[in-house]
């Protein structure tokens, strides 16, 4: 059959067969929509694409104004934010955390490690611990560790509203100790190595 003895049709229909086994024409689609599959018997038909799990927006997290110091095990606010308006309550927001964090321990203590949590606001959605693996020996000695951390979460909001995700961060035992974030270029540091980074994501539902 030659194009010029088929007959007429419309600019962007695909022919197809019906139950019967006779062609027939799926009626043209919208701009940006997919040819899907009703399974066998049935025609195929245009239909808007899936959205499901598509990265909606990418967020950042600026530098942080200073070292953050601590001696406490009480949490305090590290200076690692970032902020993310989800466009829809189905969304979820993937955050990968990466960074470092420097620790000193006198010789008269051991044992300790640094405890850092994520928050939506002022609700806790994940807890970290990082233990330092200080030497136990008996004769103990002043010691210092470096550390990377590295997390990734994902947390659901359900909301169209600016979201605020932080971290906060302290030591996990009574033993003298003291944390930095990130690694200070020296004991007494006015520069710092600044990489610690909070990346929020929104996924599509």
């Amino acid at each position: 059959v030659t194009l010029a003895k088929m007959a007429p049709g419309t600019d962007g229909n695909i022919i197809s067969y019906d139950a019967s086994g006779n062609p027939v024409a799926i009626a043209t689609g919208s701009d940006g929509q997919v040819l899907t599959s009703a399974g066998a018997g049935a025609p195929p038909a245009f239909e808007a694409a899936a959205a499901g799990g598509k990265v909606l927006q990418v967020v950042q997290s600026g530098d942080m104004g200073a070292i953050f110091v601590s001696t406490s095990q009480t949490y305090a606010d590290v200076g690692i934010t970032v902020a993310i308006t989800p466009s829809a309550t189905s969304s979820k927001i993937l955050l990968l955390l990466s960074g470092n964090f420097w620790a000193y321990q006198p010789g008269a203590d051991y044992g300790n490690g640094l405890k850092m949590k994520m928050l939506r606001g002022s609700t806790q959605i994940n807890e970290m611990n990082s233990y330092f693996d200080f030497p136990l020996a008996a004769a103990r000695h002043a010691f210092a560790v470096t550390r990377v951390f590295n997390t990734v979460l994902l947390d659901s909001p359900s909301s169209t509203s600016a979201v605020t995700y932080k971290l906060q961060a302290a030591k996990n035992s009574s033993y003298t100790a003291t944390i930095k974030i990130p690694y200070p270029v020296s004991s007494t540091p006015t520069q710092f190595y600044n990489h610690c980074r909070l990346v929020a994501m929104e996924i599509g539902a």
